[in-house]
This record gives structure tokens, sequence and C-alpha cells, in this order.
């Protein structure tokens, strides 16, 4: 059983989700966001990082999933969440966590069966695959699919023994 951390960073929200991967499916374990306050940006940032570092610490999971960054309307808002998403992608590479990166159409596609799906559709499949009897919050619920898209991604290279492979950006890299 490998406990598997989801990460959806924000520069504001930062949401989490763990499940644990059986073999046979997957089972929630926790979710929540991590609330970074309308501090400066490096105070924000650090407070990604920590609360990650935090999650990471408790439930000790062994991989990590991240949602890579896309071109948003705004350069700047992008700018931001790149670098949220380094402060957690740290956090999860300084405990040694092997960490993959997926897009948010990788994510969509492997949740819902198609990369166009709203959140509310991702969210409500995320409900359905782990058994929830409540709607996680929407970031919450976005974190839960990457660890979701990254346990299906695992469990794909299990019958061609490369179970132990590291995936980046969707691709393979041993």
């Amino acid at each position: 059983m490998t406990l598997i951390l989801g990460i959806d960073p924000g520069s504001r929200i930062t949401g989490y989700g763990i499940i644990r991967d059986t073999g046979r499916g997957c089972e929630y374990v926790a979710s929540g966001c991590i609330r970074t306050g309308s501090g400066e940006l490096p105070e924000r940032l650090n407070a990604v990082f920590a609360g990650v570092s935090e999650i990471i610490q408790t439930y000790q999971p062994v991989t990590m999933g991240i949602e890579q960054v896309f071109m948003a309307r705004n350069a700047d808002s992008a700018l931001k969440l790149g670098q949220a998403r380094g402060a957690a992608i740290v956090a999860g590479a300084q405990a040694g966590l092997a960490v993959s990166e997926y897009s948010a159409t990788q994510v969509k596609s492997a949740i819902v069966g198609s990369g166009r799906a709203a959140k509310e559709q991702v969210q409500i499949m995320v409900m359905h695959l782990l058994k929830l009897s409540k709607k996680p919050q929407i970031d919450a619920s976005d974190a839960l699919a990457i660890a979701l898209c990254h346990a299906h991604h695992r469990q794909s290279l299990i019958p061609h023994g490369l179970s132990a492979a590291k995936l980046r950006g969707g691709r393979l890299s041993v």
C-alpha cells in the first residue's frame, strides 16, 4: 500500500489530498487547503513550503503528484502560481519524495475521461471514486484528483516492470 500526496498549487490557496493506493483501488486518507493569507509573496511562498512540509511529516507519503503550470490570461498570476508550485515541489524533494507532474488535461482525462471536463465534474468523480459522502472543497478535490491521476499512472507502469520509474510531465524517465 502506497500513500500518495496530490498538490493543487496556488499562491493564496494550495489544495492537498492524500490517498492510499492498495493495488486494487484507492482509499481516501485526508485532504484540505493551505491558506496563505494576504501577506507579501515571500511570506505566502514560505507558508506553502511549511504547509506541504508539515503534511508530508504528518502523513509520510512516499510519492507526490502536482499540477503543472498553465498559461492563464494573466501572466503575473501564472508566475505566482509557478512560484507556489516550486515551493511545494521543494518541500517534496527535501523529504525525498518522487515528484511527478501532470497537466490539468491529463488529470481530467484520468478522472473523468475528458480533458475538457468542468471542475464540478472532476469533483463528483473524485467523490464517487473515493466513496466520499460530501464534496471536498474545490482545491482539495483538485488535489485528490491529481493524487488519483498519479495512482493511475503508477498502476499502468507495474505490468511493464516500471513501477519504480519516475514520471515527469506524464513522460517516463528511468
